[in-house]
């Protein structure tokens, strides 16, 4: 009886939540969403797939992950935390606004409307050790190697500094691919062909699987709108949420 009851509340829920449509946040009110969503099976970094307890506690022996920095340098204290990271980033986000060009980043997050829900939509947001989040920047993502030289432990994920881009651990490329189609679809970020051809083979290499699903309808339940492109795929596969 109790397990119907629950089924029944997750459904008016869900109902309740589509009749009011999206919610998007500011990063800020973004972040404190972020543990909503961040949990149990999800609990995991994006590059590098380590499991955290809390944004200082981040487990390396579940991922094999060794930092990059040598220990006395600034940024090596951020391969010991969780920071929340852009898919799309800032950059590509907001550089072709008005307010970009006068003051950057914090000149549109306290000016631009429009690059507030951009930087707070939570479909663009994944938690990621803060060093690797520090060495992407805001370089786009690529691929240009089936053996990559090995830079964080044993982590699948590179990025190459003179050439300004990353390569990203194959279990999330297809994820990766799919943020870009809906950023493109939501705020009209357009993608280049090359970025569109790369993307369009990551979608159909590493298709939906469940977790992306389960990801999918929390952000559901906390911003209201799905991602049309991993939404699809999880109703016709029938996985769970």
């Amino acid at each position: 009886m109790n397990r119907y009851f629950y089924i029944i509340i997750a459904l008016v829920a869900s109902f309740l939540v589509a009749q009011e449509g999206p919610r998007h946040y500011n990063y800020n009110g973004a972040s404190r969403q972020m543990n909503r969503i961040y949990y149990d099976e999800l609990q995991e970094s994006i590059y590098c797939g380590c499991r955290y307890e809390n944004k200082k506690q981040i487990d390396f022996s579940s991922c094999n992950f060794a930092p990059r920095e040598n220990p006395k340098r600034k940024s090596y204290r951020r391969a010991n935390r969780i920071e929340w990271e852009h898919i799309v980033t800032a950059h590509n986000m907001g550089h072709f606004l008005p307010c970009w060009r006068e003051g950057g980043r914090k000149n549109c997050s306290s000016h631009n409307e429009q690059f507030d829900l951009m930087e707070g939509d939570l479909h663009n947001l994944y938690p990621a050790i803060g060093e690797i989040n520090g060495d992407r920047s805001n370089f786009m993502f690529s691929q240009w190697t089936n053996d990559p030289p090995l830079m964080y432990g044993s982590c699948g994920t590179i990025v190459d500094f003179k050439l300004k881009k990353i390569q990203p651990r194959k279990e999330v490329r297809g994820l990766i691919a799919r943020v870009h189609f809906y950023m493109e679809k939501t705020y009209e970020i357009k993608l280049s062909s090359q970025d569109r051809k790369l993307f369009g083979a990551w979608d159909k290499l590493y298709p939906v699987d469940e977790k992306e699903c389960l990801r999918d309808e929390r952000i559901f339940q906390v911003q209201g709108d799905h991602n049309p492109f991993v939404e699809k795929s999880c109703l016709e596969q029938k996985m769970p949420k």
